[in-house]
C-alpha cells in the first residue's frame, strides 16, 4: 500500500471516529447536578468511616447527618429540575447503602460495640444487611404499577437515612447528655441496634415527607420560622437536638401505623347509604 493510500485510510478512520463522537448525545446539566449531590453524600459517608477509625466519633456523626441531609436534597433537586433518571436512582441506592448502612454500623462498632466483639459485630452486620434489604425492597416497590396513590405518603419499613440517624441515639446521649459509656451498657446498645435493624427490614409503615406539596399561605411564616429555629438549634446544640429528633421520630411510629391502617381500610368501606 502506498503512502497516499495509508494517509487516506487514516483520514477516513479519523472522520468516522469524529462522526461517532458527534452522534453521542450531550447530557444536560439538570441530570448532572443531582448525581453530584449524591456523590458528595457518598464522600461524606466514606469520610465518616475514616473519622471513626481515627476515634473522631463526634465528627463522624456530623458527616453521616450531613450525608442524610444531602440525600434528602438530591431527589428533590432531580424532581425540580426534571432530571430524574434510572442511573441516578441506582447511584442513589448504592450511595445510601454505604452512607446509612455501612458507615453507621462501623461507627457504632468502633465506638462501643467492639467491647463485645462477637455480639457487637453481629449487630453491626445485621444492621447493614437490614439496610440493604430495605433499599432493595424500596427499589422494587417504586416500580409497582398497582400501588395505590395514598401509599406515597408512607414508607414501608424505616427509611435508611432515618435508620442511620436514630441508630446513633446512644452516641447522642453520651456526647450531648453525658450518659455513661461502659461495657455494662453494651448489651443494651446491641439490643437497640437490632431493634432499629428490625424496623428497617419490617413492613411497619412510617410517615413520608416526599408527598408534601403546597402549604396554606397563613402557615408559611410560622413554618419558615420553625424551620429556621430548628436549624439554628441543631447547629448550636447538635447532639441534644439529634436526641430530641430521634426520640420524636420513634414516637411517631405508632401514629404512622394507625394512619396507614385507616387509609388501607378507607377504599374497602362501602359508600354511605342515600337518604
Amino acid at each position: 500500500m502506498s503512502d497516499e493510500s495509508r494517509i487516506d485510510a487514516r483520514r477516513e478512520r479519523a472522520e468516522r471516529r469524529m462522526a461517532r463522537l458527534r452522534r453521542l448525545r450531550r447530557i444536560p446539566l439538570r441530570f448532572v447536578l443531582p448525581n453530584l449531590v449524591t456523590l458528595l453524600a457518598l464522600c461524606l459517608g466514606l469520610t465518616a468511616i475514616r473519622l471513626a477509625t481515627e476515634g473522631l466519633f463526634e465528627q463522624a456523626v456530623v458527616a453521616i447527618v450531613a450525608a442524610a441531609i444531602l440525600d434528602g436534597l438530591d431527589g428533590r433537586i432531580a424532581r425540580a429540575l426534571k432530571g430524574a433518571s434510572r442511573f441516578g436512582a441506582e447511584l442513589d441506592s448504592l450511595a445510601d447503602f454505604v452512607d446509612f448502612g455501612v458507615a453507621p454500623a462501623l461507627l457504632l462498632y468502633f465506638w462501643a460495640l467492639h467491647e463485645n466483639k462477637s455480639l457487637g459485630w453481629f449487630a453491626a452486620l445485621i444492621f447493614a444487611v437490614a439496610c440493604a434489604l430495605r433499599l432493595a425492597r424500596f427499589n422494587v416497590m417504586i416500580d409497582d404499577p398497582n400501588r395505590p396513590p395514598w401509599m406515597g405518603h408512607f414508607f414501608v419499613g424505616m427509611p435508611a437515612p432515618a435508620g442511620a440517624i436514630t441508630v446513633m441515639l446512644p452516641m447522642y446521649l453520651h456526647f450531648g447528655a453525658g450518659a455513661p459509656s461502659s461495657p455494662a451498657f453494651v448489651p443494651l446498645e446491641i439490643a437497640y441496634v437490632l431493634l432499629i435493624a428490625f424496623l428497617m427490614a419490617s413492613r411497619i409503615p412510617h410517615f413520608s415527607g416526599k408527598k408534601i406539596g403546597r402549604i396554606p399561605r397563613e402557615w408559611f411564616m410560622p413554618l419558615l420560622l420553625a424551620v429556621m429555629a430548628t436549624l439554628l438549634l441543631v447547629a448550636t446544640y447538635p447532639m441534644q437536638m439529634l436526641t430530641v429528633l430521634s426520640i420524636l421520630y420513634l414516637a411517631l411510629i405508632p401514629l404512622a401505623v394507625r394512619k396507614y391502617r385507616s387509609c388501607a381500610r378507607a377504599p374497602a368501606e362501602p359508600p354511605p347509604a342515600g337518604p
